[in-house]
């Protein structure tokens, strides 16, 4: 690869689960050694419609996706599971923060290629330990939601980083803390583990967000909180769910007016 761009969307046209990783793991560390350049007169993307992927999961509402308890098995694994999608579309997803947006600071890009290539790592992890309870990748149905909101905001750099970071990935945030407690009552302690490990690294991730979404709305001349509840209400009414997490979310970089309209939002519903 020639230049960062060239490897993100090579990461991103991916459609192995182990090609993806190790090509993640790979061009992050060349970006780091200063080995993969930023052009400065890239031309614009190419729009890509959906990411590489394995055949498996299958994709479908998030409304078809059956609820299951932790107290078996198989529920543990379907929860891992649907916790590992996420970490493979987040891979996804900062690949193509990185490909999509272009003459930005060399922060930004720094920040998306470790976010990358961390999330490539939860997804390892978690995948190690769907295997140790006898299931793989791919056994259970997903849902393509945090795609969809990707497509919808790959036009404005502004608006993807309201809102995939800060309100979808921040999800995570929230329920994490509760299912650390259920599963660590159950005595599943290495996926408690794994769990307590994803939750304090996504803080940075999503403090990420918030602080592109701040530089965004600055160069735009904007103030950030009312620009984050009129995103808010425009996008994310069907998808912000309580209660949140206040405590990781003012870490995370949310001002007090932004938690308030998440609360505002989400009770509006």
């Amino acid at each position: 690869m020639a230049t960062l761009l060239e490897a993100a969307r090579e990461c991103l046209d991916a459609d192995s689960v182990d090609d993806k990783l190790a090509l993640t793991h790979v061009h992050a560390a060349a970006f780091v050694r200063g080995a993969l350049p930023v052009p400065g007169d890239a031309p614009p993307p190419d729009a890509i419609r959906m990411p590489g992927r394995p055949a498996r999961p299958q994709l479908v509402h998030p409304r078809e996706l059956p609820r299951r308890g932790l107290g078996s098995t198989a529920g543990r694994a379907a929860f891992i599971h649907a916790i590992a999608h996420i970490e493979l579309n987040a891979v996804d997803l900062a690949w193509d923060a990185v490909y999509r947006f272009r003459g930005l600071p060399p922060g930004y890009y720094a920040d998306w290629v470790r976010i990358a290539d961390d999330e490539a790592r939860h997804f390892a992890l978690l995948r190690d330990r769907l295997r140790a309870l006898g299931h793989e990748y791919g056994d259970f149905d997903a849902h393509n939601g945090l795609w969809e909101m990707c497509e919808k905001t790959a036009d404005d750099g502004l608006a993807r980083m309201a809102l995939v970071p800060r309100v979808l990935e921040a999800r995570g945030l929230d329920v994490t803390p509760g299912m650390i407690v259920k599963l660590r009552a159950l005595g599943d302690h290495e996926t408690v583990a794994i769990l307590e490990l994803i939750l304090r690294e996504e803080i940075a991730h999503v403090a990420a967000g918030s602080r592109w979404f701040r530089w965004y709305c600055a160069r735009r001349g904007v103030a950030p909180e009312p620009t984050f509840r009129a995103l808010l209400a425009e996008y994310a009414r069907a998808v912000l769910h309580g209660p949140f997490n206040v405590e990781a979310r003012t870490a995370a970089g949310f001002s007090e007016e932004e938690l308030a309209a998440l609360m505002q939002v989400e009770g509006s519903r």
